[in-house]
């Protein structure tokens, strides 16, 4: 690399790779939005064994992942997964969708923090000022940050993590000392009461964001120890974390009357921040409501750096423009990529602005819907990808590299199946427009394919680097790619 090319540079260990994937799943933000819907149109009562499900489901997974992760070190994350398993054409499917996923989620985060911002800081200090404009300070604070370098974010994403995961703690505590927890959530005849799929498709979306570990590889100290050990670590705590606090939520509500208790509280949104107020009082559930404000920032922040490196690792292999590839000098931030990530994600939200729309029912519920949906795809393609490379390069290791990892792509195809099958419940809109957005993804994937031939044809420098460019820490000792 010559010029500004430098190559990404950071020191992450596993507590700083972990805030970043964590702050992208904003515990807080899950649990008010994501655990209040599943509580209301999934299993109810038995939502916590709902979490509990996908915790051992992406586990599973990370059997698989970690060996990779050991193997490959790569800012595309997935996509080199992907390459290294199936091959360079669906390497690029893959790349597409991750395209479509990231910079969808980030537009919908820019309109989800604009919008909360505003409504909370309207409602705690009786300051009205529109929505769109705190989504622009949001970019602006994001762009600011990133230039200063994945350390630092992952820094201020601690900070943001520690607070607002504490408040829940407090919550937790308050119930468990007034309630007590109830152990009905685990009879059968309350788990598998109402939508098992749709408590299962809100349970696994909780987790969106925990797959970013294998794109800091490179940012990482010791990549092959840490993007493994940060991996398992953001799945234990996120569906620990998330299956505890639902499980005081519901019973404080009373495990049998939890379901309908929370469809009462769906279109307001405010089911925990009902059962808040009743327990921790009013003062706490104002500051839980500005440490949502906090908690949609840090999922901002993560997700648009998730997003921004796949911008950057298909500019480097020239996918994309080159100029993608362009680092700071000093501290080796996506300068180009973060910059081009986030003014098309706030280009977007202020589009949907000037036209007057809704920024809940049109903005968040489209563009979150199917960056979740891109996510969940990308997913379990690869884990099919890593399943596929460990019995091609015929590994002996039966149990880590095929049996459980297998185990976790059968149940990430079936949360995919539940997603395509539940979109609008997944985007909290039936509107006509938004149940077709799910066709992005394949007509995403055609366009990967289509390039893919352009390349192998008429660009052979180029079709080939996209192999050469997988390992990124040393020598590429594995066996080379399938076409």
């Amino acid at each position: 690399m010559s010029g500004n090319e430098i190559g990404l540079r950071g020191h992450l260990g596993v507590s700083g790779i972990a805030f970043l994937v964590l702050a992208a799943v904003a515990p807080l933000t899950g649990i008010v939005v994501i655990g209040g819907i599943g509580i209301a149109v999934g299993t109810g009562g038995g939502t916590p064994v709902m979490f509990l499900a996908a915790t051992a489901v992406l586990l599973l997974f990370a059997v698989g992942y970690a060996q990779m992760a050991k193997e490959l070190v790569n800012a595309g994350g997935f996509y080199s997964y992907v390459v290294r398993g199936l091959g360079r054409t669906a390497g690029l499917v893959a790349a597409f969708i991750a395209l479509v996923g990231y910079n969808c989620f980030v537009a919908g985060a820019v309109g989800t923090s604009g919008f909360f911002t505003s409504e909370v800081v309207s409602s705690v200090f009786g300051w009205h000022v529109p929505w769109w404009l705190w989504s622009l300070a949001s970019a602006a604070l994001v762009w600011l940050l990133t230039r200063s370098g994945i350390d630092f974010s992952a820094k201020v994403l601690g900070i943001a993590l520690v607070c607002e995961v504490s408040i829940l703690l407090v919550l937790d505590a308050a119930v468990l000392l007034r309630t007590g927890f109830s152990l009905a959530v685990f009879r059968p005849e309350v788990f598998l009461t109402g939508s098992v799929g749709l408590g299962l498709l809100f349970a696994a979306n909780a987790f969106v964001g925990f797959e970013a570990t294998g794109l800091f590889g490179e940012e990482a100290r010791d990549p092959k120890r840490t993007i493994p050990r940060a991996t398992y670590l953001a799945i234990a705590f996120i569906g620990v974390f998330a299956a505890v606090t639902t499980w005081a939520i519901v019973s404080a509500l009373g495990v049998r009357h939890a379901g309908a208790a929370a469809r009462e509280h769906l279109a307001a949104g405010d089911l925990v921040f009902s059962v808040s107020a009743e327990y921790l009082g009013a003062a706490a559930t104002d500051v839980m409501r500005l440490l949502l404000v906090v908690s949609l920032f840090a999922a901002l922040l993560a997700l648009h750096n998730s997003a921004a490196r796949y911008l950057y690792a298909l500019g480097r292999v020239e996918v994309l423009p080159r100029s993608l590839a362009r680092t700071r000098r000093g501290n080796g931030a996506p300068a180009v990529a973060s910059t081009v990530q986030l003014v098309l994600a706030t280009a977007i939200a202020l589009a949907y602005a000037v036209a007057g729309s809704d920024p809940m029912t049109t903005l968040v519920a489209s563009f979150t819907g199917i960056g979740t949906l891109g996510i969940i795809v990308l997913q379990a393609i690869a884990a099919t990808a890593i399943v596929v490379h460990f019995r091609r390069v015929r590994d002996g290791r039966w149990a880590t590299t095929f049996l459980l990892p297998l185990l976790g792509c059968l149940g990430l195809w079936a949360v995919t199946v539940l997603a395509f099958a539940n979109f609008p419940q997944l985007a909290g809109s039936d509107s006509t427009a938004i149940t077709l957005l799910p066709w992005l993804l394949p007509i995403a994937a055609v366009l990967a394919v289509v390039v893919a031939a352009v390349f192998r044809s008429a660009n052979k420098h180029l079709w080939d680097s996209l192999e050469h460019d997988l390992d990124r820490m040393g020598p590429d000792t594995a066996e080379r790619t399938p076409q």
